[in-house]
């Protein structure tokens, strides 16, 4: 039997709301621990915290390492080793910190002992680090696929979330719709710039009116000017 230190992490403040991932890790090695007659002695998580940060910044995974390097429990276990880190390097560090330490590594997910590297067997810790490769570069495939998705998105004129941009509202489905009179101000600045006014002048006149920006307040030139970026047929392109 062996005392362990189990490290859990959870990337999204939404994951840590629900409980996703979080309770899964925690259930899974649990259950593995039981199966494998380990004992699990300490608990240590990082809740809303990146893989992709340094060890300096994830106090739960600072205080396993720690836990490890003073003798307090005989090894680390993760339900998979992404939970280390997201980054290949980073997650290596985190293994040879633990092995420097004389400790072991187990991975639910990889089922059980991860081997510490050994010169006259350098196949094992290449095979180790290309299932890392991949893993890696499945994770930076579904990000870019996210990515061009919205950007996709963006450009037929959808919502990608957040306060609407000004002239529009989003309804609960989350579609971009036209708000009248932020419209008729977004009309009334195009009118004003055709006329030579500066983005200055036309805040002014704009206050003045009484056609405040979206929650209030004053216009800055600054936040006119990405009102009036988006182009004016785009609400063609949103919910009506």
């Amino acid at each position: 039997m062996k005392r362990l230190v189990a490290y859990l992490r959870v990337s999204t403040d939404g994951q840590v709301e629900h409980g996703f991932g979080l309770d899964i890790q925690r259930q899974s090695i649990e259950k593995w621990a039981s199966r494998e007659g380990h004992r699990i002695a300490v608990w240590a998580a990082d809740e809303g915290v990146s893989g992709s940060n340094g060890f300096e910044t994830r106090e739960g995974l600072y205080n396993a390492l720690e836990a490890v390097s003073a003798g307090l429990v005989d090894g680390l276990v993760v339900y998979s080793l992404d939970r280390l880190a997201r980054k290949l390097t980073a997650q290596e560090a985190a293994l040879a910190k633990v092995w420097d330490c004389g400790g072991l590594v187990y991975s639910v997910e990889q089922h059980g002992l991860i081997p510490e590297d050994d010169p006259d067997d350098p196949m094992r810790t290449a095979i180790r680090q290309m299932r890392g490769v991949f893993a890696q570069l499945e994770r930076s495939m579904i990000t870019k696929r996210l990515r061009d998705g919205k950007r996709v998105k963006a450009e037929a004129g959808g919502h990608l979330g957040g306060t609407a941009p000004f002239g529009y509202d989003v309804t609960d489905e989350g579609a971009l719709v036209e708000n009248a009179t932020e419209q008729e101000t977004l009309r009334r600045a195009r009118l004003l710039r055709s006329e030579g006014h500066s983005l200055r002048a036309v805040c002014r006149l704009l206050d003045g009116e009484g056609r405040p920006p979206k929650g209030g307040g004053w216009w800055h030139h600054s936040r006119l000017s990405s009102a009036l970026r988006r182009p004016a047929g785009a609400a063609d392109r949103v919910s009506r």
